[in-house]
């Protein structure tokens, strides 16, 4: 007899479901800042659950300091809204890679050479086992961490420059400082849940939601030279594409603006 998956949502706590969908609205502005929460009662008819799941939803909010509750005056939202989360745009994504990795800080969390993994050999062209540089870095806003970066180059390109550098620089940078012109890009967005290191790096919550760019960026003779899997708080990171309807399409199809 085959074991059925387990359902992770009813695995969820009731007030934490509540809680997700609470934060949702205030990160993404649909409770703007200084604005007032439904109250306990609202919300508790609302979901269709006890005072007390909601009060614990709310609380949890406080506790992340999204809100502040105060007896007789409800909860109010202190999560400022205008401090925008960083915004990156797919047209033109190589000149807001760079932009982005100039106005940004960056903590360099490993560097090594290692062998390349079935994976990594398969993105980069490479034979399995073959040295590859290994990069792990953190990059904040205001102080505020948002993403997590792994990259992988081939050995020759990452004797290019050492740990300072990419402390300093952005990779893109740095390729074209050895004579590497960029032309092009392969990428693929997803989603992925956080595991306990990332979590503590992105000081966000362990099995939480995060954005998934994976990259792999070629020369102009079409070689590999960077792959990467980027990690990115959703709440402080987005993706920007401006979109046109080609009219002559059938069903008048989308397709980015230029």
């Amino acid at each position: 007899m085959p074991v059925q998956a387990p359902d992770r949502r009813a695995q969820t706590p009731l007030y934490h479901r509540i809680y997700l969908v609470l934060r949702d609205g205030i990160v993404n502005g649909a409770y703007p800042h200084g604005s007032i929460l439904p109250s306990e009662q609202e919300l508790t008819a609302l979901y269709g659950v006890s005072r007390i799941t909601t009060k614990r939803a709310l609380n949890e909010l406080a506790a992340d300091g999204l809100v502040s509750r105060e007896r007789g005056r409800g909860t109010r939202v202190t999560f400022d809204t205008a401090a925008h989360p960083v915004m990156a745009s797919v047209d033109g994504l190589y000149r807001n890679l760079v932009i982005m990795g100039r106005e940004t800080q960056v903590k360099l969390i490993a560097f090594d050479y290692v062998p390349a993994s079935p994976d990594v050999a398969r993105e980069l062209g490479c034979d399995i086992g073959e040295s590859v540089q290994k990069a792990r870095r953190v990059r904040s806003v205001d102080g505020a961490p948002f993403s997590h970066l792994t990259t992988w180059v081939p050995e020759d390109i990452g004797r290019s420059y050492d740990e300072a550098d990419l402390a300093a620089k952005p990779m893109l940078a740095l390729l074209e400082r050895c004579g590497i012109q960029i032309s092009g890009a392969v990428q693929t967005l997803s989603a992925c849940l956080v595991d306990g290191e990332i979590a503590g790096l992105l000081d966000v919550d362990v099995g939480g939601p995060l954005l998934q760019a994976t990259r792999t960026v070629r020369d102009q003779n079409g070689r590999a030279v960077e792959h990467l899997v980027a990690l990115y708080r959703p709440d402080r990171y987005q993706y920007h594409m401006d979109l046109r309807q080609v009219l002559e399409e059938p069903a008048g199809a989308w397709t980015a603006a230029e």
